[in-house]
């Protein structure tokens, strides 16, 4: 086996990633200064130019001269005003997408389009949002960009009779309100009639849809009927066919299920190759995260999508992982969910919701508090060396303060803990032993009728007749009591453990740190627990004698950013709106460093919290630092933000293979992979303790959860089982996944998003190209199929050039023997802690996995470079055509039955589909699904070719091209004869050209 091994290892990831983000400037457009700071775009977008810019702005000079608006502001408005122009083949305004980011000023952006709209006559605007608040905002970027005299007015305070008094200006509204009806019936019955009724007849203005992505369930996909908001959304468009739509969303193009109500991006209907949404989001899911380029860099290829944000350049992060204490780990072996299991089994079945949410609470704050210890000790150390710290967490826990404060009526003793809040509340809310009082006067049972029943009547019911009372109560009354004492008996319980359990995270970390007069506290909540000066524990209000609740977050912010407070905690409550950067204009310019105790449960919400410190107008870059325990269940919370971490390019590019600790992909888990975990009786009872295995009452008889391929419920029940057995749980789990992927990525099944050809040492030569006219409702584009040949293998004058550099005892040449046959390598230690090697090889060059000292002393004895030389020599020679298995073997099973192999071979080629892809997607779909599978990935690749040009596309794999190339050629005859007509149709009828440059 082991000589089947090596070549298949080389080709496991024979493509590197590159850094997934590039440098963003306008291609097209030239006027306005520079935006304030360094912004990028995914590199897959920034190989795909824009169209040519005809559109000529009408704000004012002083405006872009002054930089209200920077140069990329000025261009997403001439896109869109350019985009605004066009029909759709039903006669709808075709719409834009701005999908950028924080910090590159999405608001200033939509309010230059309204403003332009404007100055042009069209001066009744829409613009929805996510809440009322930002109505605030939306007025200050209109004045921000010298727009003052347009005026923003909420449609909660527009009442049906003074619509008409609004003449003019920006309604601004909320989703939600869309659906508002009237209660007192008046003019209109609705606000959307309202809003027709306001917009008029043959309206022809702007409507913002702002933050749609937060409004992404409008219009479910699937089996659900669409909401009324969904509803609203899409008849507001409809009864408004010239509007002029503008779309923002952040996450617009990437998660297309958000995308249903975008209809006027002319993607699907008419004219496209996808008749309705549901053709839409069913082939690009299918297809995976290649597919969802594919649309976005079609998008902007054809000047309706533009997606920036703000560099992550000079951010740098670390993992701390926390090592447990021997106390911590007898704590919370303590409080295995298994030991409540015999109370829990009696449970109704609407109270499973009630107990696993509860559960997974629970030890989500004991994993939280396993972190404090440390936490605080980072950050006195960071603040001794001149700089700041942002300790991140997503609940503060008040609701189980005011409980217990509750309880003892409005005195503490100590600090309260959470976890415990959460369990108690659980079985005093939840748990089934209701009052027998109340019960029996529910269901009307007199308590003093005789409750042992007498012979005759015991008789009587034997013989049939109807008896409801006694019997029953008797059986109803033991129940109850049973229930109760059940009830006590964990209460009990739960006294006992909570002399161990911790106390609430966030009042430890501040009393830890200090106190309040040290941290900034910006939380939602209204009170704390604090320990004074005489030992004994308080609960005080935040408020202070000058600073009202509603403003304290801000004044505590204003603390933090003048230097007064140099720690400063947040909870995702104030994660929003609030700017915590080293900004040029405030007192402290100490470096941040943000400490993310709890990490979010989305990655949205993540990079939504690390927003705060990391915005436009710094003086340096924050530093992040992530803390997780070893317990391997909290990996969890790890997992859900790695996958938006691994594509923040600049947080990590670099070498990827390099096993460092900021390398994000180990907690990578929640992939779209099944796993059966049952064969390992070791581990069954733990599964069926966390109610991952279900046990049949009378027979025994196991059975599986029905969501047991769901992996984040696996993640987050695991957490509930003895440290020692999820760890090995966990370690199982991690082992059986990496196989399955390993075989998901030999099948074609695994998705492995973009890769790059050319990245590192290969030489990519464009071999052969074809163009193709595709059809497309503005006009015609097309689509390119690339043949290029990639080598990457190192010749011996290249392989000594490096082996001069190497200076470490093991670095060298090493021979090993397969199949009678001698091959060289090249290794150099690269990571001296762990003693991992980068292998050169002669027929790939830079070997992308590193192998340990122990792998290459297995297999392979180190020789001098004379003694390497000739192997190495013949291997980079017969490698240029003969792959690894024939070179091994003198044979190889594909290439005798005719098939292609080009595992371990040094020159391969690739044909890449670019350019409009997605207007022939049912051409390309077909293929592939013939020759490939329907479920096999689309695989995007970019390159860059020895004279410089760039080039981002679909591979098609080999035996694809030809009945491509048939279907395409039929296609671009069709499609040049259709352009041919348009051509002389207008020559002969130069009146009916709608639309110049001029106008």
């Amino acid at each position: 086996m082991k000589e089947e091994e090596e070549p298949e290892e080389e080709e496991e990831e024979e493509l590197g990633h590159a850094e997934t983000y590039a440098e963003y400037m306008p291609m097209k457009l030239r006027i306005g200064l520079r935006h304030p700071d360094p912004v990028v775009e995914t590199s897959s977008l920034s190989s795909v130019n824009p169209p040519d810019v005809w559109y000529r702005l009408s704000i004012p000079e002083e405006t872009i001269d002054r930089g209200w608006l920077s140069a990329l502001q000025l261009e997403a408005i001439t896109y869109a005003a350019q985009q605004h122009e066009t029909f759709l083949p039903n006669g709808d305004r075709a719409s834009y997408l701005i999908g950028d980011g924080a910090g590159v000023g999405k608001g200033r952006t939509i309010a230059g389009i309204i403003y332009e709209n404007y100055l042009l006559g069209r001066k009744r605007s829409l613009w929805f949002s996510v809440s009322n608040d930002l109505k605030y905002d939306a007025e200050r970027d209109l004045r921000d960009i010298g727009a003052k005299n347009i005026q923003v007015h909420s449609l909660n305070k527009i009442s049906s009779k003074h619509n008409g008094s609004v003449k003019k200006g920006v309604i601004f509204a909320t989703y939600s309100s869309l659906i508002g009806e009237s209660q007192s019936g008046g003019k209109y019955k609705t606000r959307l009639k309202q809003l027709l009724h306001w917009c008029g007849d043959d309206f022809d203005g702007v409507i913002i849809f702002d933050e749609c992505h937060k409004a992404k369930n409008v219009c479910p996909i699937g089996s659900s009927k669409p909401t009324k908001t969904g509803l609203a959304v899409l008849e507001l468009q409809n009864k408004l066919p010239k509007a002029r739509v503008v779309y923002a969303s952040a996450t617009g193009a990437s998660e297309p299920r958000n995308m249903a109500y975008m209809n006027r991006l002319g993607i699907w209907g008419e004219g496209t190759p996808f008749k309705e949404f549901t053709n839409f989001i069913q082939a690009v899911e299918r297809r995976g995260v290649g597919a969802m380029e594919i649309v976005a860099m079609d998008m902007k290829l054809r000047g309706m999508y533009i997606a920036r944000q703000l560099s992550f350049t000079g951010v740098t992060f670390k993992i701390e992982e926390v090592p447990l204490t021997q106390d911590y780990i007898k704590m919370y072996n303590k409080s295995q969910a298994a030991n409540l299991m015999d109370a829990e089994q009696r449970m109704k079945k609407s109270m499973w919701g009630q107990f696993w949410s509860a559960h997974q609470r629970f030890f989500k704050y004991l994993c939280i508090a396993s972190k404090v210890r440390r936490v605080v000790q980072l950050a006195r150390e960071e603040v001794k060396n001149g700089k700041c710290v942002v300790i991140g967490l997503q609940s503060t826990g008040e609701a189980r303060t005011l409980e217990a404060l509750e309880e003892g009526g409005g005195e503490l003793n100590d600090f309260v803990s959470t976890a415990k809040g959460v369990l108690q509340s659980l079985v005093e809310k939840h748990f089934p032993a209701p009052d027998r009082q109340k019960l029996f006067s529910l269901l009307g049972i007199d308590l003093s009728v005789k409750e042992t029943p007498s012979p005759s009547e015991t008789s009587k019911e034997k013989k049939g007749k109807k008896r409801k009372g006694t019997n029953s109560c008797v059986t109803s009354q033991d129940a109850v009591e049973d229930a109760q004492r059940m009830k006590r008996d964990l209460l009990e319980q739960l006294e006992q453990l909570a002399e161990n359990l911790p106390p609430n995270t966030l009042d430890e970390l501040i009393d830890e740190l200090g106190g309040p007069d040290i941290v900034a506290e910006m939380t939602g909540r209204k009170g704390r627990v604090v320990s004074n000066d005489d030992g004994t524990i308080s609960y005080e209000s935040r408020s202070e004698l000058d600073v009202p609740v509603e403003i304290l977050n801000l004044t505590e912010k204003q603390r933090f950013m003048d230097g007064d407070k140099n720690i400063a905690i947040i909870s995702e409550a104030a994660s929003s709106g609030i700017s915590l950067q080293a900004d040029r204009r405030v007192k402290n310019q100490r470096r941040r460093v943000h400490m993310t105790l709890e990490l979010p449960w989305s990655a949205d919400r993540a990079i939504q919290q690390f927003g705060r410190t990391h915005r436009s107008n710094q003086v340096t870059a924050p530093e992040y630092v992530f803390l997780i325990s070893e317990l391997a269940g909290e990996q969890r919370f790890a997992s859900i933000v790695a996958k938006r971490l691994e594509s923040l390019g600049a947080l990590t590019h670099g070498d990827r293979r390099a096993t460092e600790t900021r390398d994000f992909s180990r907690f990578n888990f929640d992939n779209k992979v099944r796993l059966d975990y049952t064969h390992n009786v070791k581990i069954r009872n733990g599964l069926i303790g966390v109610g991952l295995i279900n046990v049949e009452d009378r027979s025994g008889v196991l059975s599986l959860d029905k969501d047991y391929n769901n992996i984040g419920k696996f993640l987050n029940r695991i957490l509930g089982m003895e440290v020692h057995q999820q760890n090995a749980l966990f370690q199982y789990f991690s082992d059986t996944l990496y196989a399955v992927i390993q075989n998901a990525k030999k099948t074609g099944r695994y998705d492995m998003g973009i890769l790059d050809l050319g990245s590192g040492d290969e030489k990519v030569k464009k071999v052969d190209v074809k163009k193709f006219l595709t059809p497309g409702y503005s006009t015609s584009g097309h689509v390119e199929l690339y043949t290029v040949s990639v080598e990457r293998g190192m010749s011996w004058e290249d392989a000594t050039h490096v082996w001069a550099d190497q200076n470490g005892p093991d670095d060298g040449f090493y021979v090993q023997v397969r199949n009678n046959k001698k091959i060289s390598i090249l290794v150099k230690e690269v990571n001296l802690k762990k003693r991992l090697f980068m292998v050169y090889r002669p027929n790939i060059g830079k070997q992308v996995k590193l192998e340990t000292y122990a792998d290459i002393k297995k297999r392979s004895k180190k020789v001098l470079s004379d003694d390497a030389k000739q192997h190495w020599i013949d291997q980079y020679n017969s490698s240029a055509n003969v792959c690894s298995h024939a070179y091994w073997r003198g044979n190889c099973k594909k290439v005798s039955v005719g098939l292609q192999c080009e595992i371990g071979l040094r020159c391969r080629t690739y044909y890449v589909l670019c350019g409009s892809v997605l207007s022939v997607w049912t051409k390309v779909e077909g293929v592939l699904a013939s020759v490939s599978g329907a479920n096999v990935k689309m695989q995007i690749v970019r390159l860059r070719t020895e004279d410089g040009q760039r080039i981002v596309g679909l591979i098609i794999p080999a035996n694809c091209v030809s009945p491509l190339i048939n279907i395409l050629s039929s296609s671009d005859q069709s499609q040049q004869l259709a352009v041919q007509q348009q051509q002389m149709w207008q020559q002969l009828h130069p009146q009916s050209i709608s639309h110049t440059i001029n106008t």
